[in-house]
């Protein structure tokens, strides 16, 4: 049994990605149902994962650079795949669903999910 893993989708990352992991038995929050919404700052968006031990699921690079100066959020998933379907997205995600519940129970993390690799960052 994994342990348990929650995520928050960024506001550019599509409901139907928080839908792919509720359907996945994983609870998935979007920007958009919570706080100020698509005006979440960033600040606030790590802040609120961190009290609550969300993986942040984004494509901004702001929350990378964060992650790795700031320590913050703690926990990170980055899309760095361009301009992809969601179709496509979900289809990656699903392939490598399980080496993401592998990492998700360490204290901090970076999981980048580029072009041609998976590279899992762990701190």
């Amino acid at each position: 049994m994994w342990p348990e893993m929650k995520v928050l989708c960024d506001v550019h990352i599509s409901y139907k990605v928080s839908n792919f992991f509720r359907n996945n038995k994983i609870e998935a929050i979007h920007v958009n149902e919570f706080l100020d919404g698509s005006y979440t700052k960033d600040k606030d968006i790590c802040l609120f994962a961190d009290q609550h031990d969300y993986i942040v699921v984004t494509k901004d690079i702001d929350f990378r650079n964060s992650h790795f100066l700031s320590k913050t959020p703690k926990k990170l998933i980055r899309i760095g795949l361009g301009k992809i379907s969601n179709v496509q997205l979900i289809e990656i995600l699903s392939e490598n669903l399980e080496a993401i519940r592998k990492i998700c129970s360490n204290e901090s993390f970076i999981l980048e999910i580029n072009s041609d690799i998976i590279y899992i960052v762990q701190e």
